[in-house]
């Protein structure tokens, strides 16, 4: 089973080139929503964390954010309750999957969380900053520092991008992108074949 990774900007578009490869993917902030709203154990590890904001189950998204925008510091006491239980069942999706032709990683803290092993294939999604604040402005909810306290949890874009074996650049055209993916799909496939590494290879238009 290939693992590929996508890593990048928050809102550069990750999710989306995740789908279109076309092979069961893992959505870590996927399965965070899913906790939040169906495991009352978590909530109620939080709340007894953080008693002043955590009230509602199932878990009110505000309450958290809110709880982060007062002290950033909760938003590590988030991660230390939740984080064990996305790990957890990123391992049991791919036990599932571990048949398939490959499989794709959408973990925003890929790196961060040591998710990364020597022979996945890394792509990093590039997106203008303006194109990306436009479209998060656009998400209900969207807390812009929120964003900027998220970003300080993750490596710098330029850390990821060495990182990794491919880059993208995402101009948000769906045609040009889906092109991009089925010449990813080769390349890794005719490199999984031969058996090496694309090590610092970018893919460009």
């Amino acid at each position: 089973m290939i693992r590929i990774a996508i890593v990048g900007e928050i809102g550069s578009g990750k999710s989306y080139i995740s789908r279109i490869f076309g092979f069961p993917v893992f959505n870590a902030d996927k399965e965070v929503l899913k906790i939040y709203s169906k495991n009352k154990k978590i909530f109620l590890k939080l709340r007894n964390s953080l008693p002043n904001f955590i009230k509602s189950y199932p878990l009110d998204k505000k309450e958290l954010l809110n709880a982060i925008i007062k002290n950033n510091k909760n938003l590590k006491i988030i991660s230390r309750i939740v984080h064990p239980l996305v790990r957890k069942r990123m391992n049991q999706f791919l036990k599932k999957n571990n048949k398939k032709k490959a499989i794709v990683l959408d973990i925003p803290l890929y790196f961060e969380n040591k998710i990364f092993k020597e022979k996945d294939f890394v792509i990093y999604i590039y997106a203008k900053k303006i194109e990306i604040i436009k479209r998060l402005k656009l998400r209900k909810g969207f807390n812009l520092k929120i964003y900027k306290q998220l970003k300080k949890f993750q490596l710098t874009n330029e850390q990821k991008r060495k990182r990794s074996n491919f880059f993208v650049k995402n101009n948000f055209n769906k045609k040009a992108l889906k092109k991009e993916v089925n010449m990813l799909k080769f390349k890794i496939f005719k490199n999984e074949r031969n058996n090496s590494r694309y090590r610092n290879h970018r893919s460009k238009r």
